[in-house]
């Protein structure tokens, strides 16, 4: 099945996130407007593509893109105001070096803290939905996943170029076995909401 290309007539940003279930590293958030005539074929769900598929795709995503902006937010962020707001503050960061601006957001989930002056829909599942929630979700993704095998460069200890952060049978084993590094959750990516 296709994904969609517009949800209104309006100029879109697709806005996804990656991170937000890890215990260690960043939330990472990209926004991106796509021009109408992007292949749709050439973009999907992030879920669905290999390691190698997402960065293929986010070249092409960078080549095309009329606009797009990445945010993030640390885990010490992350612990001191929960994942939910540090989620909405990385959106809000992707979204403040658009330009040119969209006129409606396309937020995939179903929560989000309005940014101002731009309409936007939550879309369930919209990274399997939207073509610009699709490139926003490889966006994220990807760099996420840069910054994660940077970050294991400094600490190989806890195998962050496999768990990518995620708290995996493998990772908590190795978090009691060394403690916490600065790049863990203290919180361990619980909502305080």
């Amino acid at each position: 099945m296709s994904l969609i290309r517009n949800y209104s007539e309006k100029m879109e940003a697709g806005v996804d996130e990656a991170g937000r279930g890890c215990i260690a590293g960043p939330v990472v958030s990209a926004a991106v407007i796509l021009p109408p005539d992007i292949d749709p074929a050439l973009i999907r769900d992030s879920k669905k593509l290999s390691h190698a598929q997402r960065f293929l795709m986010r070249d092409y995503i960078l080549e095309q893109a009329i606009a797009l902006g990445v945010g993030m937010v640390s885990a010490p962020r992350i612990d001191e105001i929960n994942i939910l707001q540090a989620t909405f503050e990385a959106m809000h960061q992707a979204i403040d070096i658009l330009s040119p601006r969209p006129e409606m957001l396309l937020i995939d989930g179903n929560r989000f803290r309005p940014y101002p002056e731009i309409d936007h829909a939550c879309i369930i599942k919209g990274d399997a939905k939207f073509l610009s929630i699709a490139a926003a979700s490889i966006l994220a993704k990807t760099y996420r996943d840069e910054v994660m095998a940077m970050l294991h460069e400094a600490y190989p200890m806890y195998n962050w170029l496999q768990n990518k952060g995620y708290p995996t049978a493998d990772h908590r084993r190795l978090l009691l076995e060394h403690g916490p590094s600065p790049y863990h959750r203290l919180s361990f990516g619980g909502d305080k909401n």
